[in-house]
């Protein structure tokens, strides 16, 4: 029996396996591959239209978020709905001066004075606070106040504003912390 023929063979089909199986993958890969660039072009334009989208959203969001900021810091607020300080006394059980933050489940005494130094001086000014806005003033206070969470505190600064007592009362009693 002659074994060079088969040393032969078992290193000539492997290669032409491979050879073959190049060729072909080439053959595929070239036909597949055409012209992407108006595929490119349809991307960068769906990109282009939702970015001028965003950058508009953020316009309108800064805008709405800075302009309330600005007229109390200005110390231009005006209270546009009385303040009924009978009625609070009712919901709480204990006099309530206007204004006083203090009354916002999770802001104390401390928590309220930064935040009357960054402008933010009435129920109202609270109420049109963006809570990113009230994260960026505790922030502003240190690691100390990380663990405060805001979330809240303009909703209940709206009621106070409003002067809805029972529902914040209640609201605050149905929540621990400002959570459920």
């Amino acid at each position: 029996m002659d074994f060079s023929n088969i040393n032969i063979w078992c290193w000539l089909i492997p290669l032409l396996c491979t050879l073959l199986g190049a060729i072909f993958g080439y053959l595929l890969g070239k036909g597949k591959g055409g012209d992407n660039s108006a595929d490119l072009k349809l991307w960068q334009d769906k990109n282009a239209k939702l970015q001028a989208d965003l950058d508009a959203c953020n316009g309108k969001l800064s805008a709405k978020a800075a302009a309330p900021v600005a007229s109390f810091a200005a110390g231009a607020a005006v209270a546009s709905i009385p303040f009924n300080a009978a009625a609070a006394k009712a919901a709480f059980g204990k006099t309530i001066k206007q204004d006083d933050l203090k009354i916002v489940e999770g802001i104390g005494p401390k928590i309220a004075s930064m935040f009357n130094d960054a402008g933010i001086k009435t129920w109202q000014a609270l109420s049109e606070s963006a809570v990113a806005d009230c994260q960026k003033v505790l922030n502003g206070g240190g690691d100390r106040y990380k663990i405060h969470d805001p979330a809240s505190w303009p909703m209940q600064g709206k009621m106070a504003y409003e002067g809805k007592w029972k529902e914040l009362a209640k609201w605050q009693d149905q929540h621990d912390h400002g959570k459920l």
